[in-house]
């Protein structure tokens, strides 16, 4: 190609071979574009078309060479500043090839490799571009902290001096025994500080902030999962419990002890053969009007309570979930305060525990098993914020239907389902840490002659470890909404915030398990060492996705919500009603669907956050409205709704996904406006501009699929993705450090 307006085109054809695949789609793209151009004879038209054949690719050779030209113009032109520029230079500065400067730019954008990204692709091939790459403090990680800590920075700032102190040294002792005491003392000293009372009200010793008894359960957790378990499992689950579904009696009775864990305790609802389908419980509570008593009940094996945090040694009593028996009338499913354990530690007669033995993780928590054979406990034992049984012996409850009494006993324990989230995200903050960190440090492979150069610093391990960083950022920014829209919660808001709660709690646990998963590979064989924690970090998270709800069966219940509200909107579920909630809602729909805007690739359109918003909300609004479709025609069709809703659970799973990303979205834009350290908000613009696109990319098919982007479209949001990467790299180390996490709970040698 000797021609020098034929060598114009050379960073057109390295481009699209580099990644040894022309597409169809480019093919027919750069046909159309080498054909329209009118300043080219017909015999160079015919040369520059045989280098775009599909079926006859360059030789490696060819491309060795296209990639040695554009090599020795950057290295010799520092003020390269687009891909044009490329052209032009290797065309010895063709006054023809610069009077189509808006053609070549044009086709760029159709081929979606435009862009600051795209010219970096070019100059990492001068080698001192990637070695030469280091860490750049470009904001005051102080200030960050304090951004993401908000109104809770007090506490925060107090649980992590707490867990900083010798006596948290983590326990190495590989005994069960040992382990399960020091996380017990640890809880002791957690109580004295009163941080465990921290949510229980004031008139019973406690500290009636249930935002910071949140904020706790997250610092916490840059410790020992354990101490979280076991922490959460006495003050919140067993404590709670007895706050919410009690009564003046019971908080008299209980709550300053719980919180000061002279009383400890468990929360008994999860049985063998029964797990999330708590309606299905099968021990019981019969009443004795004789006597006014409660007969406790396990009726067969698979009846007892299991996996029960506190059981297997340290607790007293329990909030036990039972079925309540009047006469021959089931109640349907109640709480009751039954003891375990007398003062001395001794099991009461009728009471048989179990040790639940080794987990995968959290072996400082005694999970144990409970079986009540006729144990009797006195009538005031019933939880009777929400039912009761009156002087007459029968039945009362200020809420009439069995269902919504159900529900509202239930739901008054979403707490858990905020907690556990907000742990997991600590987790995944503390994974992140040690290996961003280590990445940023080690060092592997370089340019010929020259010195190692830090991992951190290839696009692969960017593109392994940002995305995941901006995933968490958004995490954490959505779970403080959710944690607001729970404390500020009215009873009609109710279904929406547990429906939420529950899906962020899957959300947030599902997105810890792969974070550390791909943390600990990233670490190499430092990442499987126990010294450096990430394998403790996976253990203890794994039953993160279980408990408090199987996060497939609440994946469900968010979809049954959303379906709801659609019914709310379209009661009769007709195609035009379908049609008409897609078209209102999404306010993309099909206005967009035209070749402008499926095919524009644009840098300054593809990081927009409206253009973000709105293709969130199309995938929410049209995964919702396909899902209520399929279900009313298997319905219609005659199938019962509970088979409907079977066939269609894995759409069910792809409404909850696509709602809840939305939520994180949009909770991102919403954290940006109200940051104001200009320095800050920059980095966290382009965290919020990754995520955004990351999650884009990682959905591209179903966007392909509806014809809402066609391929140069996201094959450009590929590329922004691999240059957001790039330009977050030299604050990733410092991102990490805002998270402030103590070095003494972070404690793995490889980050340093």
């Amino acid at each position: 190609m000797e021609n020098s307006k034929l060598k114009a085109f050379i960073p057109l054809f390295y481009l699209v071979w580099s990644d040894d695949l022309l597409s169809k789609k480019e093919f027919l793209t750069l046909q159309k574009f080498i054909i329209s151009q009118n300043w080219l004879y017909k015999e160079e038209k015919e040369t520059i078309l045989s280098k775009i054949a599909i079926s006859s690719p360059p030789s490696r050779e060819v491309v060795a060479n296209w990639k040695s030209e554009i090599e020795t113009i950057i290295q010799k032109n520092s003020l390269v500043k687009s891909i044009f520029d490329i052209s032009i230079l290797l065309s010895e500065n063709d006054e023809m090839i610069k009077d189509n400067r808006s053609a070549f730019v044009q086709v760029e954008n159709d081929l979606g490799i435009s862009g600051e990204e795209a010219l970096a692709d070019f100059k990492t091939i001068a080698n001192t571009f990637t070695a030469n790459y280091q860490t750049n403090d470009s904001f005051e990680v102080e200030k960050l902290t304090e951004i993401l800590d908000g109104n809770q920075a007090r506490i925060i700032k107090k649980v992590k001096s707490i867990i900083s102190r010798p006596e948290f040294a983590f326990e190495t002792s590989t005994d069960t025994a040992v382990y399960r005491e020091k996380v017990y003392d640890w809880c002791k000293i957690l109580a004295q500080e009163n941080l465990g009372n921290m949510a229980y009200p004031k008139e019973y010793g406690g500290g009636e902030n249930i935002e910071d008894y949140f904020a706790i359960m997250e610092a916490l957790s840059y410790h020992d999962l354990s101490l979280v378990i076991k922490f959460g499992v006495q003050f919140g689950l067993w404590g709670m419990s007895i706050q919410s579904l009690g009564t003046e009696k019971h908080y008299s009775k209980y709550l300053r002890d719980i919180g000061t864990l002279q009383l400890p305790g468990c929360f008994a609802m999860t049985e063998t053969n029964h797990g999330s389908n708590v309606k299905g419980l099968e021990t019981t509570a019969t009443y004795n009007h004789e006597d006014q008593t409660f007969t406790i009940h396990t009726p067969h094996e698979k009846a007892q309570k299991e996996y029960i945090g506190n059981a297997a040694v340290h607790g007293q009593m329990a909030t036990v979930f039972a079925k309540l028996i009047i006469g021959k009338t089931d109640y349907g499913v109640n709480a009751f305060v039954v003891p375990l354990r007398d003062a001395n530690n001794f099991i009461l007669k009728g009471i048989t525990i179990g040790d639940c033995g080794l987990k995968m993780g959290l072996n400082g928590v005694d999970n144990g098993t409970i079986s009540f054979d006729n144990v009797v406990i006195p009538k005031e034992n019933m939880l009777d914020r929400f039912a009761s049984v009156n002087d007459k012996g029968e039945f009362e409850s200020p809420i009439p239907s069995d269902n919504r009494r159900f529900f509202t006993m239930l739901g008054t324990l979403v707490g858990g389902r905020i907690g556990i989230p907000r742990s997991a995200l600590a987790a995944a903050k503390s994974g992140l840490t040690i290996a961003i960190k280590y990445s940023n440090q080690r060092r592997q492979f370089g340019p010929e002659g020259g010195t190692e150069v830090p991992i951190l610093n290839y696009r692969i391990h960017q593109r392994r470890l940002l995305p995941l960083l901006a995933k968490t950022y958004a995490t954490h920014f959505a779970l403080q909404y959710v944690t607001k829209r729970f404390i500020n919660k009215s009873e009609s808001e109710m279904p929406e915030i547990e429906a939420l709660a529950a899906g962020m709690k899957a959300y947030s646990t599902w997105s810890t398990t792969n974070i550390l998963q791909e943390c600990r590979e990233a670490c190499g064989g430092k990442g499987y060492l126990s010294e450096n924690r990430i394998d403790a970090l996976k253990n203890d998270t794994e039953i993160y996705t279980t408990f408090e709800g199987d996060n497939t069966v609440l994946m469900q219940l968010v979809a049954k919500n959303r379906l709801s509200e659609f019914r709310k909107s379209f009661g009769k579920m007709d195609a035009m009603g379908i049609i008409n909630y897609v078209f209102e809602n999404a306010k993309t729909a099909f206005s967009e669907k035209n070749p402008l805007i499926t095919r524009k690739t644009d840098e300054s359109h593809l990081i927009d956050e409206e253009f973000h918003l709105q293709a969130f909300h199309y995938r929410e609004k049209t995964t919702l409205a396909s899902a209520a479709k399929r279900l009313k025609k298997l319905i219609d069709s005659g199938l019962d709704p509970y088979d409907a809703y079977n066939v269609a659970q894995h759409q069910m799973i792809d409404v909850a996904q696509a709602y809840l990303e939305r939520i994180v979205l949009e909770q991102f834009q919403k954290a940006i406006p109200t940051i104001e350290d200009e320095n800050c908000k920059e980095v966290i613009i382009r965290l919020y501009q990754l995520y955004a696109l990351s999650q884009i990319e990682k959905n591209k098919g179903w966007y392909l699929e509806d014809g809402y982007m066609e391929a140069v479209k996201t094959k450009a949001i590929r590329k922004i993705v691999n240059q957001l990467c790039w330009e977050i790299r030299p604050d990733a180390v410092s991102l990490v450090k805002a998270f402030d996490i103590p070095d003494s709970c972070l404690a793995a040698p490889i980050a340093v």
